[in-house]
């Protein structure tokens, strides 16, 4: 099943669409520093075994959608106003949002806030956004200050999309093989008028966040969702090194929580995709087909 491209907000997000235009339309937020194509294993198999679209949107600064103005910032909770307004473009009401890493932290905070818009949440290695202690607030804003004022280098070219994928692989944050890797590289890159491709994100995505939530925000936050949630959670992933998810996942009232095993990004790595589409194939047939019957 071939990917489609969209543009949605009056040309302020660009998003990849799988399935009949027709069918119910779930959306799908990706995680920091990837895009779309993060989905492009995963979204084939839930269109076909749940008959739905798939939506999946480049997140501003991400992929083929624009960057913010200067001087904008990229926090968690300003990706929500442009999630919605995607929503809202593609005419729905409520739907069911699948987000992987960051784009489950955005995912969250959206069923926290506007309840009336998520049917359900399939959240993959992800959960609401990460913390700090309060006593922790004026040394992560002198980090962030710091980060803002080093001088910019030149950004980095590569002679091929291997090249790069190989940077993706040596560079990223989190482990990851270059066959998981290539379809967000691929997407993310440009090509220069030498030949040389380029990284599309904004570069001030690397940037420290001046701010970050306290425990009690967090938790205040995930505990307002009203809508049922499975968390996908990766063996190998970075929810193992949150310090409050045990708490965090006791205070949702509808939750599901599926081990299994594999990396960051498990629903792009080969071997796992069928089995991540089953968890959720089988959550969603028996807890959110059935609590709207």
């Amino acid at each position: 099943m071939r990917a489609r491209e969209m543009i949605l907000g009056e040309g302020r997000l660009a998003a990849l669409s799988w399935g009949d235009d027709a069918a119910p339309t779930w959306v799908a937020l990706h995680g920091w520093l990837d895009n779309a194509a993060t989905f492009s294993r995963l979204a084939p198999a839930l269109a076909t075994a749940l008959g739905i679209r798939l939506v999946a949107l480049d997140l501003p600064g991400h992929g083929h959608s624009p960057h913010r103005g200067v001087r904008a910032e990229y926090p968690l909770w300003g990706y929500m106003p442009d999630v919605l307004e995607a929503v809202d473009a593609l005419e729905l009401s409520s739907t069911t949002f699948v987000g992987h890493s960051m784009g489950a932290g955005v995912a969250s905070l959206i069923a926290a806030a506007a309840p009336e818009r998520v049917d359900g949440l399939v959240l993959i290695d992800g959960l609401a956004s990460t913390t700090s202690e309060p006593g922790e607030t004026v040394t992560q804003l002198q980090a962030a200050l710091r980060a803002r004022r080093r001088s910019r280098s030149a950004a980095g070219s590569y002679a091929s999309v291997d090249e790069a994928v190989a940077a993706r692989v040596h560079g990223g944050v989190t482990r990851i093989d270059a066959d998981t890797a290539r379809p967000i590289v691929e997407r993310n890159l440009g090509r220069q008028e030498d030949g040389r491709y380029y990284w599309r994100t904004d570069r001030r995505l690397v940037h420290p966040s001046l701010l970050r939530w306290t425990p009690d925000q967090m938790l205040a936050t995930v505990a307002a969702i009203r809508a049922p949630v499975l968390l996908v959670q990766a063996t190998a992933g970075v929810l193992t090194q949150r310090p409050h998810l045990g708490e965090a996942c006791r205070r949702i009232g509808r939750f599901e929580r599926r081990l299994v095993s594999g990396g960051h990004h498990l629903h792009l790595e080969g071997i796992r995709v069928a089995q991540v589409a089953s968890e959720i194939v089988r959550w969603y047939q028996s807890t959110v087909v059935e609590s709207m019957s």
